[in-house]
């Protein structure tokens, strides 16, 4: 297989976009005929490869509905489903919906995930991280996992701020570990050996966050401030006894003087957990949803944090036509990062930089595809990430 084909996923097989009611937001609003038209679907996927993965089967699903269909002005709750069937043998799911009630006086986000595939464990510590080369003798071990996360947040009043509570219940199993595993340190002294290791975590949390974005999963403008704290302890029924905090900035702008739906937007998050924290829930850097282009995993330890700015750019056309019309479904992301670790919020280790380019294919208003390509000077790989709504 040639360099480029390893690095750009291919989608051979199926396109599909299933919108059963592609009007502009706004003109929704005022367009009464369209009203009882509530649920939309799309999916889109196919065949493919990925450095992470190998050769795979995948692809994204959205759904997006009122909860009341008779408030126009209540945001469409999101449910984005990314799914992957490999063909070494696995299947992935995740999904990140957001939830809307009660003109947004309530609200449920959160995720689901289940994993069952192979997956690469570097230790703990960015030393250790950095040294163990990825391979089927040194890193490798079969992941059984699967995570249910809702976030339940209530309105203060009528302001921008928001209240709630969170339960965090996951089971992680490490399967057939390969010999670099079970000789990992941290491994052994959590319990694992030549059979795996498995872990059992349940948490119950508080959250307050400030949130005045326009559309939480596609935001243009506004800003989101956030705090979680999540205690888990063996009481409610895990295996472990630790605390993690998290505190999160975003903001976004419009950028008119480009023309429309071109917008800028910032992150900072930090993530730190304090105790007997398993080695499967330790901070990571790298995934989906923040540094793209680290293998998701490979740098792991009790703090982490990063920092992101991406430009997001549709294409705008007149839609006088079949082509411009679909031409004005395109659009593209670009964005630049760092990311750190360490083994407390005073100690950095690692030093992570990151940025990428991707590509939007709106599927319904104001929601898109995205194909990113996100690049890791450090080790020097390019991964590429497939999700329905944006990154953050």
């Amino acid at each position: 297989m040639s360099k480029i084909s390893k690095y750009i996923l291919i989608i051979l097989g199926f396109i599909i976009s299933i919108d059963c009611n592609a009007t502009g937001i706004e003109k929704e609003k005022n367009d009464t005929t369209k009203q009882h038209k509530n649920l939309r679907f799309s999916i889109l996927g196919g065949p493919g490869y990925t450095p992470d993965f190998g050769f795979l089967l995948g692809g994204s699903m959205l759904f997006t509905f009122r909860t009341d269909p008779q408030d126009m002005e209540l945001d469409r709750s999101v449910v984005p489903i990314g799914f992957a069937f490999m063909f070494n043998g696995g299947f992935n799911l995740i999904s990140r919906p957001q939830f809307f009630f009660n003109h947004d006086r309530f609200r449920i986000f959160g995720q689901v995930i289940f994993k069952n595939t192979l997956d690469n464990y570097y230790g703990v510590g960015y030393d250790t991280n950095n040294s163990i080369v990825r391979g089927e003798e040194t890193s490798e071990y079969r992941a059984s996992n699967w995570q249910i996360n809702p976030i339940l947040l209530w309105r203060m009043g009528q302001t921008d701020f928001f209240g709630g509570a969170l339960v965090d219940v996951s089971r992680d199993y490490m399967k057939s570990p390969s010999e670099g595993v079970q000789n990992d340190p941290d491994y052994i002294a959590q319990g694992g050996d030549e059979s795996g290791l498995l872990s059992m975590n349940t948490g119950l949390g508080l959250t307050i966050s400030y949130d005045t974005r326009d559309i939480p999963a596609n935001a243009y403008k506004g800003l989101l401030l956030d705090f979680k704290t999540t205690f888990f302890l063996d009481e409610f029924g895990g295996d472990s006894d630790y605390t993690l905090i998290n505190l999160e900035y975003r903001q976004f702008t419009l950028l008119e003087f480009m023309g429309p739906r071109r917008s800028l937007g910032w992150m900072l998050k930090t993530s730190n957990s304090f105790g007997d924290v398993p080695v499967t829930r330790m901070q990571m850097i790298g995934s989906p949803f923040d540094i793209r282009g680290y293998y998701l995993g490979q740098y792991r330890d009790k703090s982490a944090h990063f920092g992101l700015l991406e430009y997001r750019h549709m294409f705008n056309t007149d839609q006088t036509d079949f082509w411009s019309r679909l031409f004005n479904r395109f659009g593209f992301a670009t964005w630049g990062g760092v990311g750190f670790m360490g083994p407390d919020l005073g100690n950095i280790e690692a030093v992570l930089p990151n940025f990428g380019l991707g590509l939007r294919i709106e599927v319904q208003p104001r929601m898109n595809f995205r194909i990113d390509a996100g690049h890791n000077p450090i080790d020097g790989n390019t991964l590429i990430y497939f999700n329905m709504t944006e990154a953050f």
